[in-house]
């Protein structure tokens, strides 16, 4: 499983997706990206998981997240690209 850092804003999208992209053409198996330890984030994270999910498909991968922030499913869910992110949570009303 990748897993996302206690921070991940628009400073540190670029980066950790470029890191995350290598790391998913790396792995030999589907792709799984925590977020147990996302404490503070804006869409920024969207953007690197749907990054991911790209880089996923292109590899030929099954993508999923797990232990989304319900801030972070309740952003997706607005955005209309949470059945995208694989999430094994969903949406509570805002």
């Amino acid at each position: 499983m990748l897993s996302l850092p206690v921070k991940l804003t628009h400073d540190d999208a670029q980066a950790l997706a470029l890191s995350l992209k290598s790391q998913i053409r790396a792995q030999p198996h589907d792709i799984v990206v925590g977020a147990q330890q996302l404490r503070e984030f804006d869409s920024s994270a969207l953007a690197v998981l749907l990054a991911c999910r790209r880089e996923a498909i292109a590899a030929g991968k099954k993508f999923s997240t797990s232990q989304l922030p319900s801030t972070l499913v309740q952003l997706a869910a607005l955005y209309g690209v949470g059945q995208l992110l694989g999430s094994d949570q969903s949406p509570q009303q805002i």
